[in-house]
């Protein structure tokens, strides 16, 4: 991960390198519908990216909070929703995914949450496993792509 920085996204070019990310990561390449991809949630998440030392936008993710994290996670506001995690295929395998998370546990613990939650395609369950999350309730479809909700406690 040498030449490359993890922040909070909050310049309006951080916000649009975000995006750009995740377009080409979730309607590019997985095909999730564009009208899926965003949704009223983006205006009030906090937004981490990950960039070259160049400028290049390498990852993204999102963290939601107070309503909006509840609406994910079954009513808990004191919990946190990790979401929209996104790394381009050329930085795949770089651990640029695990520095985000890491990004976006930080941001919660900063605003006094006791644990983060996501919804992670199928696939990806033993990356955040590695991670310190742990799978809970059935498998569910999600832009038709199969899902687990997974929990971490923050400490």
């Amino acid at each position: 991960m040498s030449g490359t920085a993890v922040r909070v996204a909050e310049s309006p070019e951080d916000l649009e390198s975000c995006f750009a990310v995740r377009k080409e990561v979730f309607v590019a390449e997985q095909q999730v519908p564009e009208d899926l991809e965003y949704d009223e949630y983006d205006a009030r998440a906090v937004h981490v990216l990950a960039v070259r030392d160049d400028g290049v936008p390498l990852g993204t993710g999102r963290l939601l909070t107070g309503v909006a994290a509840a609406a994910k996670n079954g009513g808990d506001a004191g919990v946190g929703a990790l979401g929209r995690l996104a790394v381009t295929r050329a930085a795949r395998g770089l651990g640029i995914g695990a520095a985000l998370v890491r990004a976006i546990e930080d941001a919660a613990r900063a605003r006094g949450l006791t644990a983060v939650d996501l919804h992670a395609q199928t696939h990806a369950l033993g990356f955040y496993e590695r991670l310190g999350y742990e799978v809970y309730g059935p498998e569910f479809p999600d832009a038709g792509i199969p899902h687990r909700a997974m929990r971490k406690p923050l400490v």
